[in-house]
């Protein structure tokens, strides 16, 4: 019965990582572009813009993978436990910024990003309470 609990919170710690992994990536392709959608701004601007969308892309992969590599090494551990719960803090705090300005803008991916780091952190914390 335990070893079938472990699997489960594995696997829900896994999809978690999985979905944080794939948006922080997601978030790094159409920087170029989503810096484009700017239109005639300053070369300062275009760099603070570049620079935030690869940070958040950089910032999302890496929670995922820390959680992905602590699941692999020691899923019960309290290291690992302490990840999951931290990690989920950051993606709730993430979920609450972007729900505060991700509504007013016109653009489909900016409005699910509260869903995927909501996703996440409840993926994370039932990986760990489940």
């Amino acid at each position: 019965m335990y070893m079938e609990a472990l699997v489960t919170n594995q696997i829900l710690l896994y999809f978690g990582a999985f979905f944080t992994v794939a948006w922080g990536v997601a978030h790094l392709f159409p920087t170029k572009n989503v810096v484009k959608g700017f239109g005639d701004i300053s070369e300062d601007n275009r760099q603070i813009i570049t620079m935030e969308w690869i940070v958040e892309g950089v910032a999302l992969s890496f929670i995922g993978v820390l959680v992905a590599v602590v699941t692999m090494i020691d899923p019960v551990g309290v290291v690992s436990t302490t990840v999951y719960r931290l990690s989920a803090l950051a993606l709730i705090v993430l979920a609450v910024v972007s729900l505060f300005t991700s509504f007013k803008v016109d653009f489909l991916p900016y409005k699910l990003c509260p869903a995927i780091f909501s996703l996440s952190a409840v993926l994370f914390l039932l990986g760990v309470y489940l």
